[in-house]
């Protein structure tokens, strides 16, 4: 078909088997990035955000990475009717959760090599602050789960590029010390809980940096890629070009 829109005299320069190759190319699983994505659940308020994973995927799909899904075997905190906005008793499992967003295709966190990867991504959510630390009831002196916190510390020390939205990067304030991140922008109405998270980060012996929603602000000595998504107030359009900010940081460096 491509052929049929080419000037008669052009046709031999551009053969079926010439197009084969360009496209393999542009396409082999040879140049992918491979990029691993860390969830934490099914759900904003007790997992990762939807919206966030999703446009994570849809980013890294639009840059021709190679990507893995991942997520700790381990018990959720607690579990959020989401219609009520309301803890409910029942229990339910991380890595089981997480395989909804990953549509089955996902490995335990355990399994996870620095080699066979390129970079590493954290989106965002109450359940990045609840099952993947506990930063969600004790702040800056919260705990980060032990593979978690190996994630981090192998990709840091191999100096592959880690991309962290909404809450996650506090993940990084915790590991990695000294390290800039983003939440968002302090003292202003459209980022509620920026002010309170960027404290406590900076307090860490870390610095925030305010960056718009848009935006991502990247650590070019840590190689963290940080974008603030929905600790603003802002439309999901926002929150996606953000996203999509971070992501083409953490490929540019991977």
């Amino acid at each position: 078909m491509l052929l049929s829109l080419l000037p008669h005299s052009g046709r031999s320069l551009l053969t079926i088997r010439a197009v084969q190759t360009l496209n393999k190319s542009y396409h082999s699983p040879q140049m992918a990035k491979r990029v691993a994505v860390v969830l934490a659940g099914c759900g904003v308020y007790d997992g990762s955000e939807i919206h966030e994973a999703s446009a994570v995927l849809v980013h890294l799909s639009r840059g021709g990475a190679a990507v893995q899904m991942f997520a700790p075997n381990i018990d959720q905190m607690h579990v959020v009717n989401h219609l009520k906005g309301e803890p409910s008793e029942e229990k339910r499992n991380v890595l089981v959760e997480s395989a909804r967003l990953a549509r089955g295709n996902i490995q335990d966190l355990s399994k996870l090599s620095v080699k066979d990867h390129d970079a590493i991504i954290f989106p965002g959510g109450f359940g990045a602050a609840k099952n993947l630390c506990t930063w969600a009831v004790q702040g800056k002196d919260c705990s980060v789960n032990d593979e978690v916190k190996a994630a981090l510390q192998a990709f840091h020390s191999e100096g592959k590029p880690i991309g962290l939205c909404c809450i996650s990067p506090v993940l990084a304030a915790k590991v990695l010390p000294g390290c800039e991140v983003t939440v968002g922008i302090e003292k202003d109405n459209k980022y509620p809980d920026t002010a309170g998270t960027a404290a406590a980060i900076n307090q860490l012996g870390c610095t925030h940096v305010s960056k718009h929603v848009g935006e991502s602000h990247v650590d070019k000595k840590n190689k963290l890629i940080t974008t603030c998504a929905f600790m603003c107030d802002a439309p999901i359009h926002e929150i996606f070009d953000g996203i999509g900010s971070m992501v083409q940081g953490v490929l540019k460096l991977a």
